[in-house]
């Protein structure tokens, strides 16, 4: 399929394999492969099997548990594909980690649900998709659609 950015790629983090393979079959596009290794210091590569250079990129993975290393797995993944030139990257989030911790409602805390859409962002993609946000407020954190 081609919309205008190249061939959609899909892939799948590990943290919703069953959800990437359910959107897999219903669009049928088949999820493209890369390999996630996590080293014993926990580090994780992220080894792409092919080019998406000029492609249409959707990752889908949850921040389930274990939430840290689903978000780190995320943000590498996104960066991958942008140093392969992927034209566009869209991370599909079910859960997104986080998103309760919206506002500053007590003296020194962080809000980091924004720290959440800055890390995203600075990790390259260019859209989001999540589903039941805590608050409508958390879209305005983004820079990006």
């Amino acid at each position: 399929m081609n919309y205008g950015y190249g061939d959609i790629k899909l892939f799948s983090g590990s943290g919703s394999p069953e959800l990437a393979q359910g959107i897999s079959d219903y669009i049928k596009v088949p999820i493209s492969e890369w390999d996630i290794v996590e080293f014993p210091n926990e580090n994780i590569l992220v080894r792409l099997h092919g080019s998406v250079r000029g492609q249409d990129v959707y990752i889908i993975q949850s921040h389930d548990r274990p939430v840290h290393r689903n978000i780190m797995e995320m943000l590498i993944a996104i960066d991958c594909l942008k140093r392969d030139s992927a034209a566009r990257i869209t991370a599909v989030m079910p859960y997104l980690a986080y998103s309760q911790s919206d506002k500053k409602d007590q003296p020194r805390i962080p809000i980091t649900s924004r720290l959440m859409a800055d890390l995203i962002e600075a990790a390259g993609a260019d859209r989001w998709i999540t589903v039941d946000l805590h608050a409508g407020q958390i879209q305005g954190f983004y820079k990006i659609p």
